[in-house]
């Protein structure tokens, strides 16, 4: 079985990270047996035809210099605030259109796998229509929440990208229920995986002593992410918790954070150090006491449509605190996989936290059973042989057009 995934950005050379659980989902499809092959808009007039043995189809939609609507930055915030980007966005749709015909009008696929349905399912039916493979859409909510909060004249385009699909999957339960809130039909719920192998070792290091307690977050410094409300949350532990917040990651909201933590006070309880690599991440996990997701929903209605630095710190066997919100709940099963608190509640994140420091037997409990369920219900043997199911589904259906 061939199988098209439509992205809308992929590595464009060795060491670029992008979507880091999509690379180990191609990776895990092609030792299933199936031939993958990528479709990408390419960056700047470029970007590699193959990764790791994998085809990649580039289509240009720009002259070099400003082909940069995708890859370093989410495309709906550049369109949003530019407009030379606004300007570029049909250019991009019509022209990936034209390149995904003719691609399989050259090539056979019999599934066209489309990430980011807006606008990709137009690709996506382009490509069904050159060479009449089946559609199969994936949605991660976060564009269902664009157009309700900022492109409701696109209402009508989700429904007919539902409706045309021949399968439909969602990331999580939270995101099925927003489809079905616009069709009815079946949704399979399909999450991803982490980005790196589950069988990673781990070695575990002291979680808790007398003298320190890390608290970390990992992720965009973005309004969504909630981060405000844990560093609030550190300024309310009692003195016997010696706990330090670190927080990894970059983002809009970074310069209001840093201001926020001298306000506070905590300059030498907090460290903000930005992306870091990945052994220094690695290092990070197997060291933290434990790990807060704090995200909220943000002016726009968008909030956590999964939550996979979750998985990543579970498999550590971190235990973990998020937000009762979204994909989150998906994952945490509230004092059973970790512990689930109100969104924007600072005095509540610092209760759970409490609670985790208080309590080293409630702590291993809790890592114990998160890292369980990141094996059995998000692993990667689960996650392939779901696709797999999905394509023979697709496949079954009567051809449409």
């Amino acid at each position: 079985m061939r199988v098209l995934h439509v992205v809308t950005a992929f590595p464009r050379a060795p060491g670029d990270i992008i979507a880091p659980w999509l690379i180990e989902l191609l990776r895990r499809q092609r030792a299933a047996g199936l031939e993958v092959e990528v479709f990408a808009p390419a960056y700047r007039g470029g970007g590699n035809q193959e990764f790791e043995g994998i085809p990649v189809h580039r289509f240009r939609y720009f002259p070099a210099r400003w082909e940069d609507l995708t890859h370093d930055q989410g495309t709906v915030d550049r369109v949003g605030h530019s407009i030379r980007y606004k300007l570029m966005a049909p250019f991009y749709v019509l022209a990936g259109m034209r390149a995904a015909w003719r691609l399989a009008r050259r090539r056979h696929f019999d599934i066209v796998h489309v990430h980011w349905p807006v606008p990709h399912a137009l690709f996506g039916w382009a490509a069904r229509g050159g060479g009449g493979a089946r559609l199969v859409t994936l949605w991660y909510g976060i564009e269902l929440r664009w157009v309700k909060s900022r492109l409701p004249w696109l209402k009508q385009f989700l429904k007919w990208a539902l409706q045309t699909s021949d399968q439909v999957a969602a990331i999580s339960s939270y995101t099925a229920r927003e489809i079905a809130e616009l069709v009815n039909g079946p949704v399979r719920v399909i999450p991803y995986g982490l980005g790196f192998a589950e069988s990673l070792p781990v070695v575990r290091e002291p979680r808790v002593s007398a003298d320190s307690f890390l608290i970390l977050y990992v992720g965009n410094l973005i309004p969504r992410k909630g981060v405000r409300y844990l560093i609030d949350a550190l300024k309310r532990l009692p003195p016997t918790i010696p706990a330090k917040l670190l927080i990894l990651g970059e983002g809009t909201d970074r310069p209001k954070l840093e201001a926020q933590v001298r306000e506070l006070g905590l300059n030498g309880r907090v460290s903000l150090p930005g992306r870091v690599p990945d052994p220094d991440l690695h290092r990070a996990l197997r060291e933290a006491s434990v790990f807060v997701l704090p995200s909220i929903v943000d002016k726009r209605g968008d909030t956590e449509g999964l939550g996979v630095v979750l998985l990543e710190a579970m498999s550590y066997r971190v235990p973990v605190i998020g937000s009762a919100i979204g994909g989150i709940t998906d994952i945490i099963a509230d004092d059973e996989t970790g512990l689930l608190v109100p969104p924007e509640d600072s005095a509540a994140i610092a209760a759970a936290v409490q609670r985790i420091a208080g309590d080293p037997a409630l702590a291993e409990r809790l890592a114990d059973a998160g890292s369980r369920r990141v094996r059995e219900r998000f692993g990667w043997d689960a996650i392939t042989a779901a696709w797999l199911e999905c394509y023979n589904a697709a496949r079954q259906k009567a051809p449409r057009v």
